[in-house]
């Protein structure tokens, strides 16, 4: 029995036993933990909370072989989709099976179905939706871009397996295969071990003490930093804010793969790079040579080029032949007190800031997002600013549903909050956040919340047919029946309206739900007349924000 693979099976018996409402309704408990995996899988593959997964989950009968999906927000003209498809073995925990080439071909198979819109294939009611929003971004001339991720808890596909994939049309740049298994499951779930390390850099440096702190600057070979990655992994980029990334594929990453592999250009990629910068408790190396240091170091974190290093790694495991003993690297490296955390903050937002990373964990310690959390926490419930403190009580909420709560409600920018969510800390930060208090944001989070929870588990028959794409603008619209009802306009929501607000919400949710049906159909006749509307047409619709102009007419 494999370790890994036991922990992850004691896991997933948990998650079927304390949180069946996360997996699909009607699943015998074998089919239950099949799911689960997926979406254990899925949740560390992509670095979100298993609540936030359960919502990806497309598992059942007619999944065309689809067990979840995740769509990234459209991007220079391209959007990103990742399926997961899952192979779970109850009996063998051997961690040696792999995964079956049968998943191959259920692959390339769904590759040329469910991306051409014109085919008709029958998908069960969690996958349609989604399929036909891929389908409308399609339609309007997005370009897609899959990562099929395939999990199991066992080996990678065999040979047979990937000379399937190899002789398949589907091009690399835009087509990956990737695998997830029980290995890097455990390996996110175990608590950050202190790494320590030696690495010889290559040349002259300079080594100074500055502001009571001391700094390093020089170069390192790129077989140093495979080296250190394949003996640490993604441990040393617990700190670094793209800390999930590593996993995945991006035209930054393929171009410095390029780069590497590359005869004329891979020995100037020094100059091509924008370098690594390191931080450690304390570095030791012997001062009396002039060159050349063979440094000492203790708990190592990359802060910035995680990306650069992973790459690296990459490169040399999938082409071993790689001469790279004359290519290298700018090395920051600074060492840093136990008690300069707040210092690290600063240091990892300014050499991540110029690059396209999460800009919610930039903006973590911003003093709106610290008033806001005192705010909140005096109407008592609690505010996670970082990305990684995950929601768990229904008295929390994270700054992202914030953002796209009080985007969507009180900023009547529906359309924004659902398909901009990478601006939500950017371009649109002030916009959402500026003048907001604690009371505003927590009644949207509230209001959004009760309509999510509706939109999973409709009670209202028959349901809408664009209820899928629809939560944002409902919500906006029952913020404006509630303000309607209570005789309140937005600046007047605060601690002294909030409790009577929020009695009005508890009470009337409902209602308020089902009169924005209303207003929304309505606003749909009045839009497209009383002709039928395709689940793709519904797609582009609240993509676009058409309806907003016939909704406060």
């Amino acid at each position: 029995m494999n370790i890994n693979a036991s922990i992850v099976d004691q896991r997933l018996d948990g998650l079927v036993r304390d949180h069946a409402e996360w997996l699909p309704a009607g699943q015998d408990p074998t089919r239950q933990k099949s799911t689960a995996f997926v979406l254990l899988c899925t949740a560390t593959f992509l670095g979100l909370s298993l609540e936030e997964t359960s919502e990806l989950i497309t598992e059942g009968g007619q999944d065309a072989g689809v067990d979840a999906i995740y769509i990234n927000d459209p991007e220079d003209g391209e959007f990103q989709v990742t399926i997961f498809q899952g192979k779970y073995k109850h009996k063998d925990l051997s961690g040696t099976a792999n995964f079956p080439a049968r998943g191959i071909e259920s692959g390339l198979m769904l590759l040329g179905t469910l991306f051409d819109p014109s085919r008709q294939v029958a998908m069960n009611p969690r996958l349609k939706p989604k399929i036909e929003e891929v389908r409308s971004l399609i339609q309007d001339g997005y370009i897609p871009s899959v990562r099929l991720v395939l999990c199991n808890n066992g080996a990678r596909w065999n040979a047979d397996a990937q000379l399937l994939i190899d002789q398949s049309d589907y091009p690399a740049d835009q087509v990956s295969w990737l695998h997830c298994n029980h290995n890097q499951i455990v390996q996110v779930l175990q608590k950050q071990k202190s790494v320590n390390d030696a690495l010889r850099l290559k040349g002259k440096a300079v080594i100074e003490d500055f502001d009571f702190r001391r700094v390093l600057v020089g170069k390192i070979a790129l077989t140093e930093v495979a080296g250190l990655m394949n003996r640490h992994g993604d441990n040393l980029l617990e700190r670094n804010v793209r800390r999930y990334l590593g996993l995945h594929r991006s035209r930054v990453n393929s171009a410095i793969h390029d780069t590497l592999k590359d005869d004329q250009k891979r020995d100037d990629f020094y100059f091509f790079n924008n370098g690594i910068t390191m931080i450690c408790r304390k570095f030791r190396h012997n001062a009396l040579q002039g060159e050349d240091y063979q440094l000492r170091l203790e708990d190592i974190q990359i802060i910035n080029g995680g990306q650069t290093c992973k790459t690296i790694q990459q490169a040399l495991a999938n082409n071993p032949e790689l001469n790279l003993n004359q290519s290298f690297v700018l090395l920051r490296l600074y060492e840093l007190a136990d008690d300069d955390q707040a210092f690290v903050q600063d240091i990892t937002y300014a050499t991540n800031s110029q690059n396209p990373v999460d800009l919610r964990d930039l903006k973590a310690n911003d003093p709106i997002q610290a008033q806001l959390e005192l705010g909140i926490q005096e109407l008592g419930y609690a505010y996670r600013r970082k990305r990684e403190e995950f929601v768990t009580e229904s008295q929390e909420f994270t700054s992202a549903t914030v953002a796209e709560s009080v985007l969507a409600i009180w900023r009547h920018s529906p359309h924004q909050a659902k398909f901009q969510r990478k601006e939500h800390f950017g371009k649109l930060y002030r916009t959402t956040f500026e003048s907001l208090n604690a009371s505003q944001a927590v009644l949207a989070a509230l209001i959004f919340r009760k309509v999510e929870n509706e939109r999973k588990r409709p009670s209202i028959q028959p349901e809408p047919a664009f209820l899928p794409y629809a939560s944002h603008y409902i919500a906006m619209m029952v913020g404006e029946l509630l303000l309607q009802d209570t005789g309140l306009n937005q600046t007047e929501i605060t601690h002294k309206h909030f409790a009577e607000l929020k009695q009005q919400l508890e009470d009337n949710s409902a209602q308020y739900q089902q009169q924005a049906y209303q207003h929304i159909q309505e606003a749909l006749d009045r839009l497209y007349g009383r002709q039928q509307v395709s689940l793709q047409q519904l797609s582009a619709t609240f993509r676009r924000g058409d309806l907003l102009l016939h909704l406060f007419l």
